[in-house]
């Protein structure tokens, strides 16, 4: 049988008006390049979004994780975006994202951040992807705990007998670049030992422990890492699978509810709150410092490879219920609160976070003033 691949692919390749949203024309670009992959037959059903200043490509096909041809697309689509539109409009940090100068066979490690699921369609395939923005990938450690790992979350987790079975998680350590694997209820303690320190271990991938199956999976890009200096915060997505002997996609969106802090924001540097926002009503348009930190999500069905919105591909909103209004609230008032602090810790990120900025100048410029 044809195993279904689901690619989401983002980049911050240039915005407007700072690091608000991309010109409409990238956007554009972006839709009728992947019409003409699909066309081709490279490709079966796309999405184009984008969230804060990064735009992002959801793309299905059936030539599994890695897929070069797959890859190169979504390259290309951000370098001609940056080439054609960008640079000629003079758009802020045009082609942030795409740190190296060409394409080498896998986009991992050049930039732009990528999450990949393959698997085989059941009866009824229920596909949620998130997408955040002014944050990194340590800001959906807590959100996957809860929602494979937390019963008071989902309560499948008590009385699904194949969730009952828990989930495996599989860890990255961002800056040896190994990764584990724990499962829970079993090793709980020892999970939350390591992902409670998000900037340096991150949830990657879930298995649902009854038969391995793949259930979720996380960008794990750190573009500091990889250039070496500060060029922007990471931006991460993520792809879950629901229902039929996986959460269900309102235990998956509870996880959500409480906006919880994470690392980002204004410069990269600063702790805020994750908040949900709708983005059919623009709420994925950042202002407050550069922020607060957003999350937008988008449900769809899977049917042949093929995805199925609520019209052709677009994406059921799944923050647009006055419910996140509550959560909204709560998170604009933790950012106004957050922002009392200053640069005063926690408010700013650990040392160890602010290796890529001005600190170290300034720490070598007084060195020799320490007694």
């Amino acid at each position: 049988m044809v195993k279904t691949t689901i690619s989401v692919i983002k980049a911050d390749v240039g915005s407007i008006a700072g690091h608000m949203c991309p010109y409409s024309k990238m956007v554009e670009y972006a839709r009728e390049r992947l019409k003409e992959a699909v066309e081709a037959r490279l490709i079966k059903s796309y999405y184009v979004y984008y969230v804060g200043d990064d735009i992002g490509l959801v793309i299905t096909h059936d030539k599994g994780e890695e897929n070069p041809k797959v890859h190169e697309l979504a390259w290309n689509i951000f370098k001609e975006i940056t080439e054609k539109i960008s640079k000629p409009l003079k758009l802020y940090a045009a082609g942030q994202d795409l740190l190296k100068d060409a394409f080498s066979g896998n986009i991992k490690g050049m930039g732009p951040g990528i999450a990949e699921i393959e698997f085989e369609e059941r009866g009824s395939d229920p596909i949620i992807v998130f997408a955040a923005d002014k944050t990194s990938p340590g800001a959906w450690n807590l959100p996957l705990y809860k929602i494979f790992a937390d019963p008071f979350n989902t309560a499948g987790l008590i009385i699904d007998p194949v969730l009952h079975e828990g989930f495996i998680f599989e860890v990255m350590d961002l800056r040896e670049g190994k990764n584990v694997k724990l499962k829970t209820p079993e090793e709980s303690y020892d999970l939350l030992s390591l992902i409670g320190t998000v900037n340096r271990y991150v949830i990657s991938r879930v298995y649902r422990a009854h038969d391995n199956e793949i259930a979720a999976s996380a960008s794990t890009t750190r573009l500091s890492y990889i250039a070496g200096k500060y060029v922007g915060k990471d931006d991460p997505v993520l792809i879950i699978r629901a229902q039929a002997g996986f959460p269900a996609l309102g235990e998956v969106l509870a996880a959500f509810i409480t906006p919880h802090l994470v690392p980002g924001w204004m410069r990269g540097s600063h702790y805020g709150p994750l908040m949900p926002v709708s983005f059919r009503k623009k709420q994925n348009i950042v202002s407050y410092f550069d922020g607060p930190p957003r999350v937008i999500g988008m449900g769809w069905q899977i049917s042949n490879g093929v995805l199925v919105g609520v019209e052709d591909t677009e994406p059921v909103d799944l923050f647009d219920d006055p419910v996140w209004e509550h959560s909204r609230r709560i998170a604009t008032e933790i950012a106004v609160y957050m922002r009392t602090m200053g640069e005063v810790m926690p408010a700013r990120v650990e040392v160890e976070e602010m290796e890529y900025t001005t600190l170290p100048k300034v720490l070598e410029k007084l060195k020799n003033r320490f007694k």
